[in-house]
């Protein structure tokens, strides 16, 4: 699978920031109709205040959907971007390129860190999200504060926040959100 990104690379959190996950299926022999018309549109989008960026992500196999991706600050961000007439002149001049949207699923917040890739399947239950951060937030916790904590005492509480907010939000993102979510998946995704 290929992809194009131009997506920012910022820590996700349950700051309002949505994500567009769409799939369209394109029929044999259009895919360069397609690809030219799917990104004209993501780059318009882009253009738009407070889009985060987006992705491009061509089939895995032969036959297998196209997935488009768009991140905006806010969920304002993204309905500026739903009722745009930009937006809907893309779609008005969409006809021949013979796709069609088979899937679509908006994430906010947190519900990015436990989305399966390539899956429309929902977010689990808050509850659930609630309990794997607790999970990955308290190893964090303790260890930064028994690692980091004397070296940071004499500091003034700004700065010492906001050393552990760097080193927390990283770790979050890149080690434990990914690990804790991997492990638990079977039971996040339980009905």
């Amino acid at each position: 699978m290929a992809i194009t990104d131009t997506t920012e690379h910022s820590v996700p959190a349950d700051n309002g920031e949505v994500s567009l996950l769409i799939a369209r299926q394109v029929e044999p022999g259009y895919e360069e109709a397609f690809e030219s018309w799917a990104r004209g549109i993501l780059e318009t989008a882009a253009r738009f205040p407070d889009h985060l960026g987006y992705g491009l992500f061509r089939p895995a196999a032969e036959g297998a959907p196209w997935f488009l991706v768009h991140r905006f600050r806010d969920q304002d961000a993204f309905q500026r971007w739903q009722d745009s007439p930009e937006r809907a002149e893309w779609f008005a001049n969409c006809e021949g390129h013979h796709h069609t949207e088979i899937a679509r699923r908006e994430l906010h917040g947190m519900e990015t860190w436990f989305a399966k890739p390539g899956t429309t399947r929902p977010a689990p239950p808050r509850w659930k999200m609630a309990i794997s951060s607790g999970l990955a937030i308290f190893p964090i916790s303790l260890a930064g504060n028994a690692v980091l904590g004397p070296y940071l005492v004499n500091l003034n509480l700004v700065l010492r926040t906001a050393a552990f907010a760097a080193v927390f939000s990283t770790l979050m993102t890149y080690v434990a959100m990914p690990a804790v979510s991997r492990l638990l998946r079977s039971w996040l995704t339980r009905g």
